[in-house]
């Protein structure tokens, strides 16, 4: 499996931790809370497989970019939160950076 593929599967992972969390009610609820730290135990793992290939710069780059678009749309889907223009426009942001490092840049990605 290709470092990028990991990496994909790492984000999954850490948006789901990170969903997890947020429904734990601050970790009151055992259910979600342990399914957020194993989710974000697995992303690590995952994430460490996808450095194997792929630049840790890139990698992070990538990992806490899209992650932080993904948490976005599932707080705004999930969890009901607003999103405003500049919201909206830093993730636009985010992706076309992200896009960029992918299509253009010379650093191997897997």
């Amino acid at each position: 499996m290709s470092g990028f593929v990991y990496l994909i599967i790492s984000i999954a992972l850490e948006v789901t931790g990170t969903s997890f969390l947020a429904a734990s009610q601050g970790l009151k609820r055992p259910v979600p809370s342990v399914i957020a730290v194993l989710a974000w135990l697995a992303s690590i793992a995952v994430f460490s497989q996808a450095l194997r290939t792929v630049p840790v710069g890139a990698a992070y780059a990538i990992w806490s970019g899209l992650g932080t678009v993904l948490i976005t749309l599932v707080a705004v889907a999930v969890f009901r939160q607003r999103l405003d223009a500049a919201g909206i426009m830093g993730m636009v942001l985010i992706v076309s950076g992200v896009v960029v490092l992918r299509l253009f840049s010379q650093i191997r990605l897997g």
